[in-house]
């Protein structure tokens, strides 16, 4: 059977049932998308920005559409999962179930006037004269991207009227309930001129079971807006977690992105943004751990397109066992983009023998009177370091755990709210050797 069968059958059945079918501009965006994926198939190692991170695989894989009384079969796992995460915070909750919006799990609060988190499915039929601007298009992306463009339905819209600030952050949390599902999400967050938020992104499990989860993320920041997105990639062990996350950034705005990858056997992240117009600020903050036989990708992309921008970025990995960490960050500063300056580093740490990492920062200058470095480290806990902690009567084991934490702060250092630091902290020493050691010396500090 060809590979892109399955996926022809599964379109041609489920296209006219998903949510603005009958919009004929998204019913063209679809198809077009999808004779995209069918002329391109997934990524191979023949493509240079795939070369670390092969998708073909996913042919001989077999996914399932969602099964529409998940929600009602895992109903206690899943108000497990969210009640966990929703414990000593406050802020806004949506909550989606295989892609879909699940309102009995979730708790919106009230947001300020001019701010709404809404069902993108709900927009679709209402009204989509709001949508249609900032969906997409067919050609975004690489090939998984125009898969998601094909079948995605639902997710959250966000909207942030002209100089909302939403004190609190905006929760999305998305959990995969249908064993071998084809899961398929796009959020949409609309910031008009001087808006401010933060929108945090949950992707956790409530089985162990294989599915691939494919989103797209796609924030506009309009004039002098700041927007901060926290990630925390959290899938099954046994999940393939595919996403995009693409800004649009005009005059003045700011945006930062925090990606935390520690679950899935497979992940690739793609982060892009682009200045639209001058004195922009972005700041790319990222975290992973893989261990196992896990593969974790981050590609991100920074276009400086106009002058007087500043971006900073900062990538760290953890890698143990038989695992890969990959990181390729590109840096573009196009032509007449003067005063310019951007940082990019990426660090990785190596706990095993078999463990391996891929760097490679890349920068791109076409104009002058700017001010760009690079840099990338691969290594082991530094043995200076190890030998003064086990100098101070600290056991080699005790020790090696110490030194991979504090490699680890410095990126959870950035994330700025302290809610969220320290959920990160706890994500992330739930999987370092001697975690939870760690965690009550921690808390013994503060």
């Amino acid at each position: 059977m060809n590979a892109v069968q399955p996926w022809a059958a599964a379109f041609r059945d489920r296209a006219p049932r998903l949510a603005g079918a009958a919009l004929p501009w998204l019913a063209g965006t679809r198809q077009r998308a999808f004779e995209r994926f069918v002329d391109e198939g997934w990524p191979s190692a023949r493509s240079d920005a795939w070369r670390h991170t092969s998708l073909l695989s996913l042919d001989q894989e077999s996914f399932v559409a969602p099964a529409a009384d998940a929600p009602q079969r895992f109903a206690a796992q899943l108000r497990s999962v969210v009640d966990a995460l929703r414990e000593s915070d406050n802020g806004h909750w949506s909550v989606f179930v295989d892609g879909t919006h699940a309102p009995a799990l979730s708790s919106p609060g009230v947001l300020p006037d001019g701010a709404e988190v809404a069902p993108l499915a709900r927009l679709l039929e209402e009204a989509p004269e709001r949508v249609e601007a900032h969906f997409g298009a067919a050609g975004d992306g690489y090939s998984p991207t125009a898969l998601n463009t094909a079948f995605a339905a639902d997710g959250a819209f966000v909207q942030l009227r002209r100089g909302v600030v939403v004190d609190q952050p905006i929760h999305l949390v998305f959990v995969g309930a249908t064993a071998h599902a084809a899961i398929h999400v796009r959020n949409l967050v609309v910031a008009e001129a001087g808006a401010q938020a933060t929108i945090v992104e949950h992707h956790v499990k409530v089985h162990d079971e294989p599915l691939l989860s494919n989103v797209v993320t796609r924030i506009d920041c309009a004039a002098d807006a700041r927007i901060t997105h926290l990630k925390f990639q959290q899938d099954s062990e046994r999940a393939v977690h595919l996403a995009r996350i693409e800004a649009r950034q005009a005059r003045g705005s700011m945006f930062a992105s925090h990606s935390l990858s520690f679950g899935a056997r497979l992940a690739r992240n793609d982060i892009v943004t682009r200045f639209g117009g001058t004195g922009c600020e972005a700041l790319f903050n990222g975290l992973y751990h893989v261990d196992g036989k896990r593969h974790v990708d981050h590609h991100t992309v920074i276009d400086h397109a106009e002058p007087h921008g500043t971006s900073r970025e900062f990538y760290r990995g953890i890698v143990d066992d038989a695992g890969r960490g990959v990181f390729a960050g590109r840096i573009v500063v196009a032509p007449g983009a003067l005063r310019t300056d951007a940082i990019q580093r990426t660090d990785n740490l190596l706990l095993s023998r078999q463990a391996e990492s891929d760097a490679r920062p890349e920068l791109e200058i076409y104009a002058d009177d700017v001010k760009c470095a690079h840099g990338a480290t691969v290594g082991r806990i530094d043995e200076a370091a190890l030998f003064y902690l086990r100098s101070r009567g600290i056991d080699e084991e005790r020790s090696r755990n110490l030194l991979t934490w504090a490699f680890a702060a410095e990126s959870l250092s950035r994330i700025g709210v302290a809610s969220l630091q320290r959920r990160a902290r706890a994500a992330l020493l739930v999987r370092l050797p001697g975690g939870a050691q760690l965690d009550r010396a921690l808390e013994e500090l503060q």
